[in-house]
């Protein structure tokens, strides 16, 4: 079964830069599209990010356009979240997701599995 694990979450001052891994184990994570979420307490998780399997096109939110980029390092099996220009709005836990490929452009929650166990990203001076 696919097992993600997030990790480079951290504080930051505002203003700073944090990059997320997303590894995958137990299986190869090239054949699925990943997203990346975030949520805060009393929130339901919203969508960030996703990449195609092969890594050739991404998706954003609105509120993290510009500012994050989202890639993928298929030999390594692992997906990246580049957080840039970060914002005190940002603080959350983030966490990556899977889907299958027809389901890429999503960013809703209930159409990704494989959830991780999250990292943590406060930003804060």
């Amino acid at each position: 079964q696919l097992q993600l694990v997030e990790s480079g979450g951290g504080l930051v001052q505002p203003g700073g830069s944090l990059r997320l891994s997303c590894a995958a184990s137990g299986f190869a994570l090239d054949y699925y599209p990943i997203g990346w979420f975030r949520q805060v307490p009393g929130k339901g998780r919203e969508g960030v990010a996703c990449i195609t399997s092969s890594g050739d096109s991404a998706k954003y939110a609105d509120s993290v356009r510009g500012r994050f980029t989202i890639s993928r390092d298929n030999a390594k099996n692992t997906v990246y979240l580049q957080m840039d220009s970060l914002k005190p709005e940002d603080t959350a836990a983030y966490y990556c997701a899977a889907t299958q490929p027809h389901m890429y452009g999503s960013l809703h929650e209930a159409d990704f599995g494989s959830w991780g166990q999250g990292t943590q990203v406060i930003v804060s001076s």
